[in-house]
């Protein structure tokens, strides 16, 4: 502890073990600390089930019908899941034809526009342009570029084609899907870059209280910790740590539900994920929904686990969620939890303290992924490469 580091990093959340990651390939000297005695933060998988119960405070033990509890990893927020089930739409000979534009599309190469300005051209005259239905929008909008909202519809349409190149790109890559998923579950993440960050000199204490972020003259100069200060000239933690620094934007709701069946209509997958775009159900936000099971190692045999999430809109938020929990049906546990939505209330570049967002209710990482490239860009001054930290790996340990 008593030491000067480069970057300390609180909190073992996804967000905060990649940029820990990051940091130490990039030659900085990290100490990355977290209250807890396990990694993964607000992203953990709990294990055994008897634990998730308790967290939940469920009364009793789970019932014999649901295996050894050790056979249980419960994300307690899900993304990175594979979506099965979608090649229906493929099949529309307008939609394929726009999926063939996009495919051929290539901002440097004005060939490929097809009298498209990709600057100034909004993707509701893309999609006018391929005559394309609402259905097919709502799908596309949402599946395949993952917007939250419809805002997009009226901005110039180059990211949203390349958003959707993206998605194409990745199922092409590994066939039935563009999603990868671990197994044991999404707690295996974080400590994948907890490894990456220590294998680079990167320092971990878990189970370390946190007693005091020390700043003076406005900038951070160190954490104390059981009566012992480490030091350092950048901190990057989640919400939970500063809480005077963080100011709440909203609500998510996350049910976690049980079951002995894979979801209706979705030809027996062991693994999907639905979206119910807002212009559906009359709302703002869209619903999600989604599904692993046994197939991943995070549920006993011939049992699935489905989380439905959405953002909060009214005071009644478990009826929100009522189109998706009626996909589920029957459900033999649910799990509810109502959590807030937290942002930092300035960029810290001037304290340099570094905030994480809280994770919102997409069951994707593309917002975590905006998060961690614009907290790097904060701490550095310039754009994430993943290309140049590739070059230092090899510089230290050779090519692969």
């Amino acid at each position: 502890m008593n030491e000067e580091y480069d970057v300390i990093v609180l909190g073992t959340g996804l967000t905060e073990c990649i940029l820990s990651g990051i940091m130490s390939v990039n030659g900085k000297k990290v100490l990355h600390m977290d209250r807890n005695p396990y990694y993964g933060g607000e992203s953990a998988s709990i294990t055994p089930l008897e634990d998730l119960y308790k967290r939940f405070k469920i009364p009793g033990a789970p019932p014999a019908s649901m295996g050894r509890g050790r056979d249980w990893n419960v994300d307690l927020i899900p993304k990175f899941l594979m979506a099965n089930g979608l090649m229906g739409l493929f099949e529309k000979r307008r939609f394929r034809k726009f999926l063939v534009y996009v495919a051929n599309f290539d901002e440097k190469d004005t060939r490929t526009f097809e009298g498209v300005d990709p600057k100034k051209t909004t993707m509701r005259e893309v999609y006018k342009k391929f005559d394309l239905g609402q259905d097919v929008i709502d799908f596309t909008g949402h599946a395949l570029a993952l917007y939250r909202t419809d805002d997009y519809l009226d901005q110039p349409c180059c990211e949203t084609i390349n958003r959707i190149k993206l998605y194409s790109e990745s199922l092409a890559r590994y066939g039935k899907s563009p999603y990868l998923y671990p197994l044991y579950g999404l707690g295996e993440l974080p400590q994948g870059f907890a490894r990456l960050s220590a294998i680079y000199g990167g320092t971990y204490m878990l189970n370390k209280p946190i007693e005091e972020i020390i700043v003076q003259n406005g900038k951070v100069i160190g954490v104390k910790s059981e009566g012992e200060i480490a030091r350092c000239k950048q901190l990057i933690c989640d919400p939970s740590y500063v809480k005077d620094r963080v100011e709440k934007v909203g609500q998510v709701i996350r049910v976690i539900c049980i079951l002995s069946h894979p979801i209706k209509n979705t030809s027996d997958a062991n693994s999907c994920q639905i979206i119910i775009p807002q212009n559906q159900v009359n709302r703002k936000s869209d619903i999600y929904v989604c599904m692993i099971s046994f197939a991943h190692n995070v549920a006993a045999q011939g049992k699935y686990i489905a989380i439905v999430s959405t953002t909060v809109e009214t005071k009644e938020p478990e009826k929100e969620i009522g189109p998706a929990l009626e996909l589920l049906e029957p459900i033999e546990q649910k799990f509810v939890s109502i959590s807030d939505l937290l942002v930092p209330k300035d960029l810290g570049t001037e304290s340099q303290i570094f905030i994480s967002r809280t994770y919102d209710a997409t069951t994707h990482f593309e917002t975590t992924c905006d998060d961690i490239k614009d907290i790097y860009k904060r701490m550095t001054g310039s754009e994430f490469d993943f290309e140049e930290m590739k070059r230092k790996k090899n510089d230290i340990y050779g090519e692969d």
